[in-house]
C-alpha cells in the first residue's frame, strides 16, 4: 500500500511536470514565430552569453545558490520586446540545463517555469501601469520594474513548490523557509541592480551601446564567476575534509574491531544518500555488513551474484535504473534511481562491495563517485588490517600457549614423573627399609607441594588479562593503589591526550611493561617517588616510568640480563618491538632511572588525529 501511494504521488508530480513544460515550449515556441530580425544582433548575443554564464555559474547566499540574471533579463525585454526575451531566457536555461547533465523532465521544468513566469510577471505589470503615475520616470520604471520581479518569483516559486509538495519525498516547512529565504537575497540583489539599470538608462539613454552595457553588466557576471570558483573550492575543501574525518574515524576503530560501525556514524557527513548497504567477503561467502535506508533485502549473495560481484574491480556509476539494471538491483527499493557500486579492492582481490544509492536520476557527480571510491578504498585498507591484527593476535596466543605448554612439560610434568618414581621406589623398599622409605616420601611431597604451586600459578596466567578485564588505564592504577598501599611510595600518574582504544595484545603488552618497569623501581631503585606518564599523542602512544632512587649502570644490567632467565630488560624490549614500538631507559648511578616507552599509532591500525598543522 505505501509502494502504490509512493508511486501514485510520484506519477502526479509528473503529470504537473510534463503540463508545464508542455505550456512552457509551446510559449516559447509561439514566441519564436514572432521574433524579427534584431537591430544590434552584437548586443542580443552579448546578453545570451551573459545569462548562459549566470545561470551555470549561480552565486552562493545563505545555505543555498541563486542566479543573478533577472536585470540582465529585464533589459533584454526593454531593448528587444517579449519575444526575443522568452525565446533567448528560454534557450539558455535549456542549454545550461543540458551542460548540468540533469534528467530530461528537469532539462523540460525548469526552463519552461522560468519563461511562464516571466511572461506572467510582464502581463501583470502591464495591466498595472495605468495605474502607476509618478513625477519621476525612473521611480515609475522601478515601481513597474518591482513588480514584475515580485511576480515572477512568486510564480516561479509556486510552480516549484507544487512539485516538492506533490513528490512522495518529504518536504519539510524548514527546507521551504530556506529556499524563500535564497530567493529573497536574490531579490534584493535584483532591486538594486535594477534601481541601476534605470538610472543609467534615464541619463545616458543617448548612448547607451555595445560597451556601455558590457562594462555594466561585466561586474555582475564576474561576480557570478568568481562566487562559484569560490563556493566549488570550499565545496571540494569541505568533501575533502569530510573525507579525512570519516577516515580518522574509520582508523580509530580498527583496533577494536568495530570499523563497520564508522557506516551508522559518520558515514552521512561524507555523502548524502538514500540508501546504503555494505557486504563483506569471509572465506567465500558474502555476508551483509551494514544496511541502511530504502533496502528491501538482506539475503547473502548467491553463487550467481557472487560471479557478477567479483567481476566489478572498479567503481560503477548507474545514473538511470531504468536504462541500466545493476547486480544487487533487487535488494533495493524500486523508487532508487541511481547507484554507485564502489568494490572494496586489496592486492587485487575482492573483500567486499559498497552500493549507495538516491532516488534521483543522475543525482550522483564526478566528485560523488571518488569520495565512495576513495571511502572504499579505506573500508578496504581496515578490513585488511582487522585480518593482520586478528592473525597477529592468534600467532601471540599460539606462541603463549606454546610456552606454558614447554613450562608444564619441562616443569610441572617432569617434577610430577619424578615423584611417582620416587613413591614407587618408596613403595617397594618399605617392607625392608622403612625408615629410607619414610625420607624418599617426604622428598616426593616437597615436590609434589612446589609442582602444586606451580600448576596455579600457571592458571592464574590463564585468567582473563587484568587490560581485558577492566582496560589499560584501570589496571595501570589498580597496580599503583597496590603498591602505594603496600610500599608507602608517592607514585604521581598523569594522562595526558584523548584515551583511544587499543586491541587487546597492544595493552597487554604495554601493561606488561609497565608491571616490570615498577617492579624495578620498586625492588631496585630504593625510591619513595615514581612518576608515569601515559601520553595519547597524534602519531605514538608514550608511556614513561620515573624514579629518583639510586640508578644503575645499564651495561652492566643488560650483561646481567642475558644470563637472567626472569623477564627483565631484554625481554622488556623483546616485548615493545612486537607492536613496532621502541624501548630507551636512562639511568646512572645515583641519578635515578627513566623507562621510555613509544608505539607508533599508524603501526597499530590507526590514522592521524586531526591536526591543524598536519591539515595545513
Amino acid at each position: 500500500m505505501q509502494t502504490s501511494s509512493f508511486r501514485l504521488r510520484e506519477n502526479i508530480s509528473r503529470i504537473f511536470m510534463t503540463s508545464v513544460s508542455i505550456a512552457g515550449s509551446l510559449l516559447i515556441l509561439t514566441h519564436l514565430m514572432n521574433v524579427e530580425v534584431p537591430h544590434n544582433p552584437i548586443i542580443l548575443l552579448l546578453f545570451s552569453v551573459y545569462i548562459i554564464i549566470c545561470e551555470y555559474f549561480p552565486i552562493p547566499v545563505w545555505k543555498g545558490n541563486t542566479t543573478l540574471t533577472f536585470p540582465i533579463i529585464v533589459t533584454l525585454y526593454l531593448l528587444y520586446g517579449l519575444s526575443w526575451t522568452i525565446v533567448i531566457y528560454g534557450l539558455a536555461v535549456l542549454l545550461v540545463n543540458i551542460l548540468s547533465r540533469r534528467p530530461l523532465r528537469i532539462v523540460l521544468f525548469n526552463p519552461t517555469t522560468l519563461v511562464l513566469s516571466f511572461f506572467i510577471g510582464v502581463k501583470v505589470m502591464e495591466s498595472l501601469d495605468f495605474y502607476i503615475h509618478y513625477d519621476s520616470l525612473v521611480l515609475d520604471s522601478f515601481v513597474s520594474y518591482s513588480i514584475l520581479l515580485i511576480v515572477f518569483i512568486i510564480v516561479n516559486n509556486l510552480m516549484v513548490d507544487i512539485v516538492l509538495w506533490l513528490r512522495p519525498q518529504t518536504y519539510f516547512g524548514k527546507a521551504w523557509m530556506q529556499k524563500n529565504i535564497v530567493e529573497g537575497y536574490s531579490a534584493i540583489i535584483s532591486l538594486v541592480y535594477g534601481f541601476m539599470v534605470f538610472l543609467l538608462g534615464n541619463e545616458r539613454k543617448e548612448v547607451l551601446d555595445f560597451y556601455s552595457f558590457f562594462f555594466f553588466f561585466s561586474p555582475l557576471v564576474g561576480f557570478s564567476l568568481l562566487s562559484a570558483v569560490i563556493t566549488r573550492l570550499r565545496k571540494e575543501k569541505n568533501r575533502l575534509k569530510a573525507l579525512f574525518s570519516v577516515t580518522t574515524d574509520l582508523n580509530k576503530l580498527v583496533p577494536t574491531n568495530r570499523f563497520i560501525s564508522i557506516m551508522d556514524s559518520s558515514f552521512q557527513k561524507l555523502i548524502d544518500v538514500d540508501a546504503e548497504m555494505l557486504w563483506l567477503k569471509e572465506n567465500d561467502s558474502w555476508e551483509v555488513q551494514h544496511i541502511n535506508g530504502m533496502v528491501q533485502s538482506t539475503e547473502p549473495l548467491s553463487s550467481e551474484l557472487i560471479q557478477l560481484v567479483n567481476t566489478v574491480t572498479k567503481p560503477v556509476l548507474i545514473d538511470n535504473r531504468r536504462n541500466d539494471i545493476g547486480i544487487a538491483d533487487a535488494y533495493f527499493d524500486y523508487d532508487l534511481k541511481s547507484f554507485i557500486y564502489a568494490p572494496l579492492v586489496i592486492e587485487n582481490g575482492q573483500v567486499g562491495m559498497l552500493i549507495v544509492g538516491r532516488s534521483r536520476t543522475k543525482s550522483f557527480s564526478e566528485d560523488d563517485l571518488s569520495s565512495v571510491a576513495t571511502f572504499a578504498n579505506q573500508l578496504a585498507i581496515a578490513v585488511k588490517t582487522q585480518s593482520l591484527i586478528k592473525e597477529k593476535e592468534k600467532r601471540l596466543l599460539l606462541e603463549e600457549r606454546n610456552r606454558i605448554a614447554r613450562e608444564i612439560h619441562d616443569g610441572i610434568a617432569q617434577s610430577l614423573a619424578g615423584a611417582i618414581m620416587n613413591l614407587e621406589t618408596a613403595e617397594r623398599k618399605f617392607p625392608h627399609h622403612p625408615n629410607e622409605t619414610i625420607q624418599i616420601v617426604s622428598d616426593s611431597t616437597k615436590k609434589l607441594r612446589d609442582s602444586l604451586k606451580e600448576i596455579r600459578q600457571s592458571i592464574y596466567a590463564l585468567r582473563p588479562y587484568p587490560t581485558e578485564q577492566v582496560g589499560l588505564v584501570p589496571a595501570m592504577k589498580n597496580v599503583i593503589q597496590s603498591l602505594e598501599k603496600e610500599g608507602g611510595l608517592d607514585i604521581r600518574f598523569e594522562i595526558r591526550g584523548k584515551e583511544v582504544s587499543l586491541s587487546s595484545v597492544v595493552e597487554k603488552l604495554l601493561f606488561e611493561v609497565f608491571q616490570e618497569g615498577m617492579a624495578n623501581s620498586v625492588k631496585h631503585s630504593r625510591t619513595k617517588r615514581i612518576d608515569v606518564l601515559l601520553g595519547y599523542q597524534s602519531e605514538q602512544i608514550l608511556l614513561k616510568i620515573k624514579d629518583y632512587g639510586i640508578g644503575f649502570s645499564l651495561i652492566e644490567e643488560v650483561i646481567r640480563a642475558k644470563s637472567t632467565p626472569h623477564f627483565g630488560i631484554l625481554n622488556m624490549n623483546e616485548s615493545v618491538e612486537k607492536v613496532n614500538g621502541s624501548l630507551q631507559i636512562d639511568s646512572k648511578d645515583g641519578e635515578g632511572t627513566e623507562i621510555t616507552i613509544i608505539v607508533p599509532i599508524a603501526n597499530l591500525g590507526r590514522g592521524k588525529e586531526y591536526d591543524s598543522s598536519f591539515v595545513s
